[in-house]
């Protein structure tokens, strides 16, 4: 007996010294309790899950991006935002459509450079990029349904808004083909900010002008894309939201539309789900790295 426990301790402590680098290894400390035989006699206690000595739990740490690489890509978008802040302020007026519009051009342009790079490797022999694919054809989807509803609104009437986001969009596209082709965490990161500056942007929209929102009827496209159609493209590009339905889809989770106000809460909810998809991808390399309430944006890797 003294012996197979001695054995048993010597190989969890061999796995334990041979864990991969970048991992943290966390180590449960129990106890044993021996018992005489005539206490297997005994009325036995409700049943507990054993737990082996030292077991050990292997928790991958969140990657970073390098922090010449992180201020980069910090500046170029917060100086896009910045410049589409100046032009269009929100002011709770139609304008305010514009902004959504030239915002919602520029931010579905990196789904495309992803797929267009993923088509191009694909081609090439390379495989197992088809769940990814998939759900970046889905936030395409869910972006172009986004643009769709600011155009239904009249944020593209004047043609220099048109021109001007169209602009941006096509030299945004190129760049991101670009980065996303040599590393995809760095484009992943790129995403990641604009998504955050969007759901930002949503929340202060409806806190700010939520009782001129409410008034408004639902446009057309957002009842179709949210109620009518069927959900399964919404579905796939929600990969880390919490309370799944008895199905496994997270359709079930969206809110009547009574008014425009529901319409931009759907809007926002949608970019904190690609915000999040874009954080596990860049950290992780996998878009469901860690769960819905364990999501942090990435941080920088200081330079050595």
């Amino acid at each position: 007996m003294k012996l197979s426990v001695t054995l048993l301790f010597t190989c969890l402590a061999s796995t334990a010294a041979f864990a991969p680098q970048g991992f943290a290894v966390i180590h449960q400390k129990v106890s044993f309790v021996a018992k005489s035989p005539s206490a297997l006699n005994e009325a036995a206690p409700p049943p507990v899950k054993s737990t082996i000595s030292s077991a050990t739990l292997v928790v991958k740490e969140p990657d970073m991006i390098d922090e010449n690489i992180y201020t980069f890509n910090k500046i170029l978008i917060d100086t896009v935002y910045n410049i589409i802040c100046f032009f269009y302020p929100v002011k709770g007026t139609k304008r305010d459509f514009a902004r959504f519009y030239v915002l919602e051009t520029v931010a579905r342009v990196p789904y495309f450079a992803y797929l267009s790079v993923m088509h191009l490797r694909e081609t090439f022999g390379e495989r197992e990029m088809g769940d990814k694919m998939r759900t970046h054809y889905a936030e395409a989807d869910n972006e172009l349904h986004h643009l769709l509803i600011m155009e239904s609104l009249g944020g593209n009437e004047n043609a220099a808004d048109r021109v001007l986001a169209q602009t941006m969009a096509f030299f945004y596209y190129w760049y991101v083909v670009t980065v996303y082709f040599f590393s995809p965490p760095v484009a992943y990161h790129l995403s990641e900010l604009i998504e955050d500056h969007a759901y930002d942007t949503y929340s202060g929209y409806l806190e700010n002008h939520g009782d001129k929102l409410k008034q408004q009827p639902v446009p057309a496209i957002a009842k179709k894309y949210y109620v009518d159609d069927n959900p399964f493209l919404f579905d796939l590009f929600c990969t880390v939201k919490d309370n799944k339905d008895e199905n496994g889809n997270f359709s079930a989770r969206r809110p009547q539309l009574e008014s425009l106000y529901d319409v931009f809460v759907n809007i926002r909810d949608d970019e904190k789900e690609h915000y999040k998809t874009l954080c596990n991808l860049v950290q992780y390399g996998d878009m469901q790295g860690v769960e819905n309430n364990a999501v942090v944006g990435t941080k920088a890797r200081p330079s050595e």
